[in-house]
C-alpha cells in the first residue's frame, strides 16, 4: 500500500453517495489487479459523483491499481480539471476517452478501460470478436468497434469515438484495447468480465489456426443473442456476481474501502 492511501481517509468530509461511488470505484480497480488486467499505472476506470454536478472520480496517477482506495480517488470535472483539495493529481490524457463517453451517455455512471494483452491482441485481429464461443455470442451484439487514431491525446477523436459507442456498452478500440459502460460499477465489471473472457478464449481458440477453429452458423448466433437478458443481466452483476466479488476482495486485498 503507497504512504499517501495510508495517511487519508476522507469518508467524513464527503456525500455519503460519494462515498459509496467511491468504495465501488477503488474495489473495481483492486479487482482488475487480482484479475491480471492492470496495466502497471496505466489505463483508468472512472465513476460519475451521484448529483447534479457532472463530477468524476479516477485514479490517482502513479498509484498501482493494488494501491487505490475509496480516499485516494481524485474528484474531476469534464474538462479534468481537480475540483478537491487532495496530495494527488491525474493524468489528463487518460481522461479524454472517459470524458466522452460520460459526457455524452447520461447512463454510463461508469466508463472502463483496460490494455490487456488478450484484449489488444483481438483488437489487433481484422475480424475483430469472432463467433467462437458461447461467451463471444452473449457480447457480440453489445459490442461496437473504434479505428486506432494514435494515443488518445486529440480532444477531437472524443466525438467520433462516441458516435462510434452509439448505444452500445462495451467496444474494441482496435489496435489499443477494450472499454465497457454501465449504470453501476456492477454492471460495468461484468460486461467487461464477460469481454475480456470472450477474448482470451479467442486467443486460445485460434492457436489452432484459423481454419482450425468452429464458426457459429448465424442462425445459433441469432439464437443465442435471443436468450441474452440485459435487464436479467442487471441483476445478476447487481445482486449476486458484485457482493460475491465484495467478499473476495475483503479476503484477499483488504482496504480498499478506506
Amino acid at each position: 500500500m503507497a504512504d499517501g492511501a495510508q495517511k487519508i481517509d476522507i469518508r467524513g468530509s464527503v456525500s455519503a453517495d460519494e462515498w459509496k461511488a467511491r468504495v465501488d470505484l477503488a474495489a473495481m480497480y483492486r479487482l482488475v489487479a487480482l484479475h491480471g488486467w492492470d496495466d502497471m499505472i496505466f489505463t483508468h476506470i472512472s465513476h460519475r459523483v451521484p448529483g447534479p454536478d457532472h463530477h468524476f472520480l479516477i485514479n490517482p496517477y502513479g498509484m498501482l491499481f493494488e494501491e487505490i482506495t475509496a480516499s485516494s480517488l481524485v474528484k474531476v470535472d469534464l474538462d479534468g480539471n481537480v475540483i478537491q483539495e487532495t496530495e494527488y493529481f491525474i493524468n489528463p490524457a487518460g481522461f479524454t476517452i472517459h470524458s466522452a463517453v460520460h459526457a455524452a451517455r447520461d447512463d454510463a455512471h461508469v466508463v472502463m478501460h483496460l490494455h490487456t494483452d488478450d484484449g489488444v491482441a483481438v483488437s489487433c485481429q481484422k475480424d475483430g470478436l469472432m463467433p467462437l464461443s458461447q461467451t463471444s455470442m452473449l457480447v457480440r451484439h453489445d459490442l461496437a468497434y473504434h479505428d486506432y487514431e494514435g494515443v488518445a491525446l486529440d480532444l477531437g477523436e472524443r466525438e467520433r469515438l462516441v458516435a462510434d459507442l452509439g448505444t452500445r456498452n462495451t467496444m474494441l478500440l482496435y489496435n489499443h484495447g477494450t472499454l465497457a459502460v454501465g449504470g453501476t460499477a456492477a454492471e460495468t465489471f461484468l460486461r467487461m468480465f464477460f469481454l475480456e473472457r470472450a477474448c482470451t478464449m479467442q486467443v486460445r481458440a485460434l492457436s489452432a489456426g484459423r481454419d482450425g477453429v468452429i464458426v457459429a452458423p448465424e442462425a445459433v448466433q441469432d439464437v443465442v443473442k435471443g436468450q441474452s437478458n440485459p435487464e436479467g443481466t442487471k441483476v445478476l452483476a447487481n445482486r449476486l456476481a458484485w457482493p460475491a466479488l465484495l467478499r473476495k476482495l475483503d479476503r484477499q486485498s483488504p482496504g480498499y474501502d478506506s
